[in-house]
């Protein structure tokens, strides 16, 4: 059976069909033009990454109510630690993710806040698409494909088990966004929902920004929120200070 990339013309006519126009979406106001590092639309069925600096701002926005953010975090110049979503919902006691969450590494230390939330569909549980479900669901799961899985965008394997009930978007014009708490690598990957229930493959744009700004401080609210919470940040000014961060 012949791929859409099983020659050399044919995998360029597919990479200049995925290179399609999109708008680059608008820096929240207030924040100045010059100050902003990361600025795409990311089409569904496509992922995107970035190094961001410390205290970098990150929104992710759902202009059309149809983008599903499938999102890992790794520290830049150590990419064994990572985001640990089951250390995330542990230490803070609370699956649900929102405004004054961290989200933590399995060092103890925080990798993100969320400052910001008008979303509140946060999974922290389910993982994300698989290749043996989405060729199962949809006839194909590979990253050359028109309906490619998470886990094969993000190259790790995420997918959780559970008796969970889809909820659906929280609709057009929602938003989250994250302050990072140590230098990351961003991994991003638009693909519908594990368990989002609809036959096709539905998938609309995800509008990714980020800008300069500072890591949270002892002066911020956020830093003695929770004991859990102090403890993380010390670690990680302790670590980021020994590194002259």
């Amino acid at each position: 059976m012949s791929s859409a990339t099983d020659s050399t013309y044919a995998a360029r006519d597919h990479a200049r069909a995925q290179a399609v126009p999109v708008d680059r979406p608008r820096p929240p106001e207030g924040t100045a033009a010059t100050d902003v590092v990361w600025a795409e639309t990311v089409p569904g069925g496509n992922y995107t990454h970035r190094v961001l600096a410390r205290g970098t701002s990150l929104r992710l926005a759902d202009p059309l109510g149809d983008a599903c953010a499938h999102l890992l975090l790794h520290v830049a110049d150590r990419p064994w630690e990572r985001l640990n979503v089951a250390d995330t919902t542990k230490v803070q006691w609370n699956a649900y993710l929102g405004p004054g969450s961290l989200l933590l590494s399995d060092q103890g230390r925080v990798l993100a806040s969320v400052t910001e939330d008008s979303s509140g569909r946060h999974d922290a549980l389910c993982g994300t698409s698989t290749l043996a479900r989405n060729t199962q669901r949809y006839g194909d799961g590979t990253p050359q494909s028109g309906s490619p899985a998470g886990r094969e965008l993000l190259l790790l394997a995420a997918a959780k088990n559970g008796a969970l009930t889809y909820t659906g978007s929280a609709g057009p014009g929602t938003a989250v966004t994250l302050r990072a708490e140590q230098p990351l690598t961003v991994l991003i990957a638009n693909v519908p929902h594990p368990l989002d229930p609809r036959p096709g493959y539905h998938c609309g744009p995800l509008e990714v920004t980020a800008w300069r700004g500072r890591a949270t401080g002892p002066q911020d609210p956020l830093w003695d929120a929770t004991p859990e919470g102090r403890r993380a940040f010390l670690n990680t000014a302790e670590f980021c200070a020994a590194r002259g961060i």
